[in-house]
């Protein structure tokens, strides 16, 4: 079984599974070419020392901890990064050494809203805001489609109008009070 279908409880259903948006791997991956453009660069100019081959292997080393750490960190952690929404609870994971994670029950959750800058707004991203009933507002950032994954959360909270209530609805009820 795939992530996430191994922690499901019975009967419970992926609705979405996201990954944030690539927006957050822009800075990485300019990271990433200018330091090989440089390192090539340099490697180039070194080629005329006389200690070229030590200046080489100093700039691959250079190279290599500026990628690791500046490149290969970041996707690592983009990828590993999950937004759930299921048939039962929205899940929000992280980390591969220090995994992290919270869960909300649908049934806690009291309000959902979303955010997004211009920026966001042109990439087609932003930050969605869940409310449960007894915690503070948890934001989750760079969720890609925010306003639809707002919109289908709604409809996930509030797919049973008569949930408030209680009760099923019965042959004879109307949507709105007072219409027939």
């Amino acid at each position: 079984m795939a992530y996430p279908d191994d922690v499901l409880s019975e009967g419970e259903q992926v609705v979405l599974h996201r990954h944030p948006h690539w927006k957050m791997l822009l800075l990485p991956y300019l990271l990433l070419l200018v330091t090989l453009a440089g390192g090539i660069w340099l490697a180039i100019l070194a080629q005329e020392l006389s200690w070229a081959t030590i200046a080489w292997i100093i700039i691959g080393a250079v190279a290599l901890v500026v990628i690791v750490w500046g490149f290969l960190a970041p996707f690592v952690r983009w990828r590993t990064t999950h937004f759930i929404v299921t048939t039962d609870r929205v899940m929000f994971r992280m980390g591969v050494i220090k995994r992290t994670g919270i869960d909300i029950p649908l049934a806690r959750i009291s309000s959902v809203r979303f955010e997004h800058g211009l920026v966001d707004r042109i990439v087609g991203c932003g930050t969605l805001i869940i409310e449960s009933s007894s915690q503070e507002p948890l934001e989750f950032d760079d969720i890609p489609n925010v306003e639809k994954v707002h919109t289908l959360l709604y409809r996930e909270v509030n797919d049973n109008p008569y949930d408030d209530f209680g009760r099923a609805p019965r042959e004879g009820d109307h949507p709105e009070p007072g219409r027939r």
